[in-house]
């Protein structure tokens, strides 16, 4: 009875296992469209006629903005280029002395409705950490006629012209228009008489680049407004700067030519 019993169990498995298997069927439908984003790369060229596809607009291009404040702190385009002696096509560095980066930007020519104007170049020569003295100071100024020599330090605020006579931190500190302010009055009134110079007169200026010899050209009273002074130049100029006395919205302004 146990054999027979065996016997009908495994013929049972066998023809359980004798059924063809059949698998099931799925059907997946794809999603509708927009189900997904959009893809996030963008293979689009974009072509612009506004300025030359290879603009340099990197660090190297870049500029100091100037001092919070200052005559040009409006300016467009003013300031210190940030890597001066990096820059190459728009602007070229050298560096001259013991330290300090010349800067010349490069001329150019264009047209305008017909006009044909042209562009002269001018020099700039930026502070650099090595253009310091130990003293903290840029450079010493004299003027013989005045029997004045004073040490100049950067920035033209109370704490600069406390010291002694104060750089135009916007201006160049060598080449081209070196600008420099000082007091009228009071205990450090260093340009208190520079506005009794005359044409022909010597300024001389040292600095970790050198000593150069200026001769005066121009004496003059100027609006409070006019930074027109502070402009870069074609050629190797200084121009002094103190208040008129008595007069708030007026300005001496000394400019000098190198000899």
């Amino acid at each position: 009875m146990k054999k027979s019993a065996l016997l009908l169990t495994i013929c049972c498995l066998l023809a359980s296992l004798s059924v063809p298997a059949y698998a099931a069927d799925y059907n997946i439908s794809a999603p509708d469209a927009g189900v997904f984003g959009r893809p996030t790369s963008d293979d689009t060229i974009y072509v612009t006629t506004d300025k030359p596809a290879n603009t340099d607009r990197s660090k190297n291009a870049a500029y100091i903005p100037p001092a919070f404040g200052s005559p040009t702190s409006y300016t467009l385009n003013a300031g210190e280029l940030l890597t001066p002696n990096l820059v190459s096509g728009s602007t070229t560095g050298t560096v001259s002395g013991t330290g300090g980066v010349t800067v010349l930007p490069p001329s150019a020519s264009g047209s305008t409705g017909g006009n044909t104007g042209s562009y002269t170049q001018t020099k700039y020569t930026a502070v650099t950490k090595d253009l310091y003295y130990s003293g903290g100071y840029l450079g010493t100024l004299k003027i013989p006629t005045l029997d004045l020599s004073v040490k100049v330090y950067q920035g033209t605020d109370a704490d600069a012209l406390r010291k002694g006579a104060g750089h135009f931190a916007s201006t160049s500190i060598w080449e081209g228009n070196v600008a420099i302010a000082g007091h009228n009055r009071g205990v450090n009134n260093h340009f208190g008489k520079i506005h009794t110079l005359d044409v022909g007169d010597t300024i001389k200026l040292t600095t970790q680049l050198g000593t150069r010899s200026y001769e005066v050209y121009s004496v003059s009273k100027i609006s409070v407004d006019d930074i027109s002074v502070l402009n870069d130049s074609t050629e190797n100029i200084i121009t002094l700067i103190t208040c008129v006395m008595n007069q708030p919205d007026y300005r001496w302004c000394v400019q000098a030519r190198e000899k």
